[in-house]
């Protein structure tokens, strides 16, 4: 068995079971890598030369929790959700379907921003979820529909639009491999390549907005008002310092391209301002991170995870095995070269790194089968993003499970990963393929 499928399928496998994706991620590198001949010694040396990779992730992480702690303490937040509520309870059921629909747009609207106007990728998530986890459990709003928007949010804008991370996604990784592969990207419209498989995104956010999760669902509010405080008290100093604490944590962050450093500035605002009381802000530093951890522990593994599917070199095995089936037919190649690229990605976690080691192995695969310039583009964009939604690894799914689960009542792979899988990864197949057909 090739010791990709071995690796992705028995993590996958023990992630549906409820095993905690950590201990999946770990069973399957070991899995991986003893198929793929690297033996116990060399699968070990592999993962944990993997690690280092997903620290600086990690520590960014659990900065932002600290910082977002310190938000809430500030009650800017709760100043929205407590607006909202007011909207609520004086008009009614009427009112309520527009707050829903306040939410879900402003939610839509942050994440798109996130990737393309102020890049700051998931570090809004635990800012702007938690305080409005209350609003949306008294409006009986799916969760999983939100962690749907939000992904959708996190991964098309730069799947198409060539602009913040779009523009590193789409000119500096995809073309760059492209043509580093041996095919002539220069007449190539990046935009155009992948405007069908954004589609299938679109229709995917569609089918989850007005199909799959409109109906309301239920939470517990007893347990989201123990880890939310609801009726906190904030005064209009508080909530400018606040708001000049995140803007202050954002120019830092794009200016030194770090959201450790942004974050822990952001803090720091918060500390001196009197905001979190230096004696205090020991115990929120540490809240934060705890709020955090999880995801930064799975970022950890999953580096691991991807070193040992690299050091397997077991990708060109899985591409060389799916060619004989290929023969001279461009559908059937075009259909196996996304079905690996999903699988690849969905075992990484990361469109951003799959690209390059799919490019060097596709591109010269897709000028045997006579696949035009934009048509090679789109394969290998579209095989790259495969994956990046429903996968356990992916910070697109850790990023919103991080905020609706604060309080326990949102499950990592049930919630966020096969909902989004459903609604992201089988459509893009779908309009993938008929892009690479059509284009």
């Amino acid at each position: 068995m090739n010791a990709v499928i071995a690796a992705v399928g028995l993590m996958l496998i023990m992630s549906l079971s409820r095993v905690h994706v950590v201990i999946a991620l770990i069973v399957g590198a070991m899995a991986g890598g003893l198929v793929g001949g690297l033996g116990i010694e060399g699968t070990l040396k592999a993962f944990n030369g993997g690690l280092g990779g997903g620290a600086t992730v990690a520590l960014s992480y659990a900065l932002l929790g600290a910082f977002a702690v310190a938000i809430a303490k500030s009650g800017l937040a709760h100043a929205l959700a407590d607006w909202m509520l007011a909207k609520v309870d004086r008009q009614g059921a009427q009112n309520a379907r527009m707050v829903k629909w306040l939410i879900i747009g402003l939610m839509l609207q942050v994440a798109v921003a996130s990737q393309n106007v102020l890049p700051i990728h998931i570090a809004f998530i635990p800012l702007l979820i938690p305080p409005l986890l209350y609003v949306m459990t008294r409006l009986r709003i799916d969760r999983r529909l939100i962690a749907c928007v939000v992904t959708f949010g996190l991964i098309t804008p730069y799947i198409f639009l060539p602009v913040g991370f779009g523009n590193i996604f789409l000119n500096e990784i995809l073309l760059a491999n492209v043509s580093r592969a041996g095919v002539d990207v220069s007449g190539v419209n990046v935009t155009h390549a992948m405007a069908i498989p954004a589609a299938g995104m679109l229709f995917g956010l569609l089918v989850a907005v007005f199909i799959s999760y409109r109906k309301p669902r239920d939470y517990d509010l007893e347990r989201v008002e123990q880890v939310e405080q609801v009726s906190m008290q904030y005064q209009p100093r508080t909530l400018l310092v606040a708001a000049l604490g995140i803007v202050v944590a954002f120019v830092v962050q794009l200016w030194l391209g770090s959201m450790i450093i942004g974050a822990m500035v952001g803090f720091l605002v918060f500390s001196l301002s009197g905001i979190v009381r230096w004696k205090d802000s020991d115990d929120v530093f540490t809240e934060g991170m705890k709020m955090m951890a999880m995801i930064g522990f799975i970022m950890i593994a999953a580096s691991g995870f991807a070193e040992v599917l690299k050091a397997t070199g077991e990708v060109k095995g899985l591409v060389e095995a799916s060619a004989q089936w290929i023969g001279h037919s461009k559908g059937v190649g075009a259909l196996l070269m996304l079905l690996v690229g999903l699988l690849v990605t969905m075992g990484i976690g990361s469109s951003f790194s799959t690209v390059p080691i799919l490019a060097a192995i596709f591109v010269p695969l897709c000028v045997q089968l006579g696949f035009d310039p934009i048509a090679t583009v789109c394969i290998v964009g579209t095989a790259g993003a495969l994956g990046d939604a429903g996968s356990p690894a992916s910070d697109s799914t850790l990023g919103p499970t991080s905020g609706l689960n604060v309080d326990g009542q949102h499950h990592h792979i049930w919630d966020t990963v096969v909902p989004t899988f459903i609604h992201y990864n089988l459509p893009l197949l779908g309009f993938g393929w008929l892009a690479a057909m059509m284009l």
